[in-house]
């Protein structure tokens, strides 16, 4: 068989369903072999599409998402969405055409270096030179992409190879040499993080994106529940955690919860569970866990340590690590405490001082309809099981703080690499993943505005979602910048009222709604919830209305800003 249909059999044979892809006189071998494959092909409008599309579908999944693009400028669009995968640990297989092997290197028509290119934001690279070479690059590609710490892996086919015809033979099994992803932690070490859990007086959870990639829910509420520990997540975290559970406390960092950021300071043991200490989670590195002890539980060894010194590392499978970490911590703990301990304890009684004393404080945005409003409506009409996923900026702040996460893992968001005009198409890809739940996109009118043409994609491929769009005709978190630190000098932010979004979803083939009050809003929501068509909803918001609490760039929690 020819290399492309190798490939399509490889493909087959890993369980893929779905690919995201466009195609271009490098891959068009592979798009012929496409006609009989027994999975769906959908065709992006643009290649940074088919890698968002791809990623919001393995985030869903749980499993690598695909995608493909031609050689060139094709490979090269899709480097915007291969590194928002690699950054938030999205497992993906991105399949490029290349120019013949006689070509490369010779400044060929259409010719990138896209595995250089790739490097510094893939976890593994392949470019057969055979066409026998690619069932096991395939089996490669999926293995590594999936397994330890999930992140893309690039696979670029020079098209000499994807005609070229060969005996192929498919490995049921392979070894990647020198790749042994650590799965099971050191017993010793658990040991030690039971030790300073159990003399803790003030124990904290810190969840991270890695519980909700191994799929440690579960686990998760029992070790908080048997710890009578209160619950924060980075915004990567953002799910991991039922947001209506007595133990919650929602997302710390720039922009988290203010009794999150708050209960933080005054905790004297984080145990800190697939997070990696990020900037925008924890503030000054210096100052963050200063008098407190650190727990720190990941996959990749790669983490510990790199912007926090830990007092335990525990490496390996989160899920995993906290089965153990739990049969460990019951055999200690009687479990006629349990009840007692969250009725009496006086930690679980500041949680909820904070709670209270913070509810009070941060006041809503005077206006008919504020983001706060429009999004806590959004969560009030929602059934607990849709996904939610968010574009970035100030539309993303405000979901962190006022959506709560009912039903673990269906909320995500590019919280790694801050990727505008990611939401829309990644809920596309969500939406091909599990088309029986509703799918929403909260939005800004700058982040729809970048990838506004998977519009076709939705409308055409039958893949109905909802965008939620807080549209105040401004890059909105650009400006609360510039109002904050550059005393209201704006440049390059206002969006001047173009295009209408009405209009433009319409000519998609899609519902255009824009709403004027609260009620229409509720109307809007309960229409989209029920039609089989995708909707824009229109939502005028203040130019000048700002996300609150802020922890500015270059300060730490404690200088957390609750109001302008």
């Amino acid at each position: 068989m020819t290399g492309a249909k190798a490939l399509i059999t490889a493909l087959e044979k890993e369980d893929v369903d779905i690919v995201f892809g466009l195609p271009g006189g490098a891959n068009l071998p592979i798009y012929d072999a496409l006609v009989d494959a027994n999975f769906r092909h959908i065709l992006v409008r643009h290649e940074q599409g088919a890698a968002h599309m791809a990623d919001g579908y393995a985030r869903i999944k749980r499993k690598a998402g695909v995608c493909l693009a031609t050689s060139g400028p094709g490979a090269t669009n899709l480097i915007t969405g291969i590194a928002t995968a690699y950054a938030d640990s999205s497992p993906m297989v991105a399949i490029t055409g290349q120019v013949p092997l006689e070509m490369i290197g010779k400044d060929a028509f259409q010719e990138t270096d896209i595995i250089g290119i790739a490097n510094p934001c893939t976890k593994y690279s392949f470019q057969p030179r055979t066409p026998d070479e690619i069932p096991s690059m395939v089996k490669k590609s999926f293995y590594i992409a999936e397994s330890g710490r999930p992140s893309p892996v690039l696979l670029d086919v020079p098209k000499d190879v994807q005609q070229a015809r060969s005996d192929i033979s498919f490995p049921d099994l392979i070894k990647v040499r020198g790749y042994s992803p650590v799965v099971d932690a050191d017993l010793s070490q658990i040991g030690k993080a039971v030790e300073l859990l159990l003399k803790s007086e003030k124990p904290l959870i810190m969840a991270g994106g890695g519980v909700i990639l191994s799929g440690a829910f579960h686990e998760l509420q029992t070790l908080a529940e048997l710890l009578s520990s209160p619950v924060v997540t980075t915004f990567k975290g953002k799910g991991s955690f039922p947001e209506n559970h007595q133990l919650a406390m929602g997302p710390i960092g720039m922009h988290g919860h203010p009794e999150a950021n708050k209960i933080v300071l005054e905790a004297d043991c984080i145990l800190a569970i697939g997070a990696r200490f990020s900037d925008r989670s924890v503030g000054r590195f210096d100052e963050f866990g200063k008098g407190m002890d650190i727990i720190h539980m990941d996959i990749d060894p790669a983490e510990i340590g790199k912007n926090k010194s830990v007092d335990v590392a525990i490496i390996g499978d989160v899920k995993s690590s906290m089965k153990t970490l739990i049969k460990m911590l019951s055999s200690t703990i009687k479990k006629d405490m349990l009840n007692s301990n969250i009725a009496e304890n006086r930690w679980l009684k500041r949680r909820k001082e904070l709670i209270e004393y913070y509810n009070e404080t941060m006041k809503d945005y005077s206006r008919e309809i504020t983001a706060k409003k429009s999004i806590k409506k959004l969560r009030e009409l929602l059934p607990a099981e849709a996904i939610v996923t968010t574009e970035v900026g100030q539309c993303q702040m405000w979901t962190s703080l006022h959506f709560d996460v009912i039903s673990p893992g269906t909320f995500f968001s590019s919280t790694g690499l801050g990727t505008m005009g990611f939401g829309f198409p990644a809920s596309i890809g969500a939406k091909a993943a599990r088309p029986e739940v509703p799918v929403v996109d909260i939005a800004g009118d700058g982040s729809f505005s970048m990838t506004e043409n998977s519009l076709a994609v939705s409308v055409l491929d039958d893949l109905p979602v909802i965008v939620f769009l807080l549209n105040n005709y401004m890059l909105g978190m650009v400006a609360q910048w510039q109002r904050t630190f550059y005393n209201r000098r704006y440049m390059g932010v206002h969006q001047h009222k173009c295009p209408d979004y009405v209009k433009l979803a319409q000519s998609y083939g899609a519902d255009g709604v824009s709403v004027q009050s609260m009620a229409e809003l509720d109307k809007a929501i309960k229409d989209a919830l029920k039609s089989d068509k995708t909707t824009v909803i229109d939502i005028p918001i203040d130019p000048e209305e700002d996300v609150y609490p802020f922890v500015a760039p270059g300060t730490g929690l404690k200088d957390m800003v609750v109001g302008g």
